[in-house]
């Protein structure tokens, strides 16, 4: 449920308000990068994703089925943690079973278990054989996989490009919307993996390449048509 205006515990100084933005941001929750739906607080320059801005208190995933997730501020105790979707630290909000010590972070823990662009649907694996299609790896993250079964995208290598990236995603705030990213290489790997085949297989993964507009924007902590769109129009810029 979205409300246009919440009080929200890390921020008690003022309320946060709805909005939308084509323009990526830092979440002060769980401290990683967002884009389209937030809730923000414009004295303070603070921002929410809509996953930690109305986060449950618990949580379950059909992954860890003996697991019970408990959202918490900050990561439990001292020791460096990391995410078990993204395999990326987590600094900030995050959900943690504590018998098993599995972490997630909130925008991994809500992605969504499939992803339909109406001609090829990609289903999220916890673990896929065959090798990424980013970086040529098996195994390492959860993985978004085509029923084709030739197109596999590594969560965790969503996750590096956009971090490894901030410094570009972040270039012209205030000077302009230079969106510049390195999210567009994905367009470039799709046409060089299968630049000699033909028919059915070529197609099939040039709509999950589409799809893949999905993936990111669900990293970012909105999977809608608007916002992938948004981030189609990057990639176009290859």
């Amino acid at each position: 449920m979205k409300y246009n205006e919440i009080s929200h515990f890390s921020h008690l100084q003022h309320t946060l308000k709805f909005e939308y933005t084509e323009f990526p941001f830092k979440c002060d929750g769980c401290k990683e990068v967002g884009i389209g739906s937030r809730y923000r607080c414009a004295t303070c320059d603070f921002d929410l994703h809509m996953h930690c801005a109305l986060p449950s208190s618990s949580i379950t995933h059909p992954f860890y089925t003996k697991c019970s997730f408990q959202f918490l501020s900050r990561p439990p105790g001292d020791m460096p943690r990391f995410c078990n979707a993204c395999e990326k630290d987590v600094t900030g909000f995050v959900y943690h079973c504590k018998s098993c010590g599995f972490d997630l972070h909130p925008c991994c823990a809500k992605l969504p278990m499939m992803l339909d662009d109406g001609d090829v649907k990609l289903y999220l694996y916890k673990k896929v054989s065959a090798a990424c299609h980013k970086c040529g790896r098996k195994g390492r993250s959860w993985s978004y996989r085509s029923t084709c079964k030739k197109y596999n995208l590594h969560v965790a290598c969503v996750r590096e490009m956009l971090m490894e990236s901030w410094h570009d995603i972040y270039v012209g705030r205030g000077k302009g919307r230079r969106l510049e990213t390195r999210i567009p290489s994905l367009k470039n790997t799709l046409h060089t993996h299968h630049k000699k085949s033909k028919g059915k297989v070529q197609k099939c993964c040039e709509i999950a390449g589409l799809a893949v507009q999905f993936v990111i924007s669900a990293m970012l902590g909105d999977p809608t048509t608007l916002i992938a769109g948004v981030i189609g129009s990057l990639m176009s810029r290859a």
